[in-house]
């Protein structure tokens, strides 16, 4: 026996390691762990532990509902793990969002999102439960829905220009339809309204089906609607299309201009459907599921069906779609203050 360095005997040549040597160790360890830049051991397994769930804020059948279920089979083929759809809907897409933010960071939970609950809602939700920012991880901005100014077919104006000077000739008499206040076409319709110059009566519905019958049937003279949405209406001949809202023209109908040609001032906030992880998603896990999905997005197949939906695709890189996210926010933000709505 040999004395121990901190009082008592330590047995000499029992294995036990001397102070100096257990910190060279730990030293070492650390070393190692920096040069691998300290990736954690599920983000080099992923995702072989258990299934990928794409939350859903949705009911089945919106947009952003059909864009999850069209990536999670070549996500699944891609990655060799299943990936399941669940749809949690309710709150204007904040009771899904809330159970992604409240998710372990281990990209097994991943949140497929519209600007409702990650850009409008940090202005119009007093007591939203988390963070659009802060509390997320930005994956891909996968699409954006191609969107018009369209009007019932027998009101006596064919272009935008027309439609200003009608409806400042005929003050009061013009309104247009949203799915709900605060809603994206909502506050479009409100910077329309600014830009042009115009003071023409927003009228809330709840959901975007029955605003766009009423337009057809003449209960409501327009809306800023998507073309998917106007696609029955448009072909039925009971309503017509005056401007594109994105901002150049849409190459199916090349003849509309976009409302930036007519009014320069005019700027629609993005109206992207996207997908997000929870805060601190390893970059490994971000970087591949960005990978995947813009392969995925980008497939003959999935990009005809898409096209088809009038939906463009975006696929950008995760920081583009943290700026796209942060520009709505502020653009957004300014329709809100100059409209005077306040937060719920």
């Amino acid at each position: 026996m040999e004395p121990g360095r901190y009082g008592g005997l330590t047995p000499a040549g029992d294995g036990m390691k001397h102070p100096r040597r257990q910190f060279l160790h730990l030293a070492a360890g650390a070393a190692l762990c920096i040069l691998a830049a300290c990736v954690p051991a599920s983000a080099q397994t992923w995702p072989a532990a258990k299934p990928i769930t794409i939350v859903v804020p949705t009911p089945p059948g919106p947009s952003i509902d059909m864009i999850a279920r069209l990536l999670a089979p070549r996500l699944s083929e891609a990655l060799g793990q299943a990936v399941i759809v669940d749809n949690r809907s309710g709150a204007n897409g904040t009771i899904g969002s809330n159970a992604v933010a409240q998710a372990a960071p281990d990209g097994y939970t991943l949140l497929a999102a519209t600007p409702a609950s990650h850009v409008t809602a940090v202005h119009l939700m007093k007591n939203l439960p988390f963070d659009p920012v802060k509390d997320f991880t930005p994956i891909m901005a996968a699409v954006e829905p191609v969107t018009a100014l369209v009007v019932n077919a027998a009101l006596p104006v064919n272009s935008v220009q027309e439609l200003i000077a009608y409806a400042k000739a005929n003050p009061g008499k013009l309104s247009y339809g949203s799915s709900g206040v605060g809603s994206v076409f909502h506050l479009t319709g409100e910077l329309f309204n600014r830009i042009a110059g115009v003071s023409i009566t927003h009228v809330p519905y709840r959901g975007v089906s029955q605003p766009m019958q009423d337009v057809a049937a003449g209960h409501i003279q327009l809306l800023h609607i998507s073309l998917a949405s106007a696609r029955g209406a448009l072909l039925s001949g009971k309503a017509k299309v005056l401007a594109i809202l994105e901002p150049t023209r849409y190459a199916k109908l090349p003849d509309i201009p976009s409302m930036s040609e007519i009014l320069p001032a005019f700027r629609k906030p993005s109206t992207w459907f996207g997908f997000f992880g929870p805060a601190r998603l390893p970059p490994e896990i971000v970087a591949r599921l960005n990978t995947e999905m813009r392969h995925a997005i980008g497939r003959p197949e999935a990009r005809a069906k898409l096209e088809d939906g009038d939906l463009t695709i975006i696929a950008g890189t995760p920081e583009e779609f943290a700026t796209l996210q942060k520009d709505g926010i502020e653009q957004f933000g300014e329709i809100i203050k100059a409209a005077g709505i306040k937060p719920q």
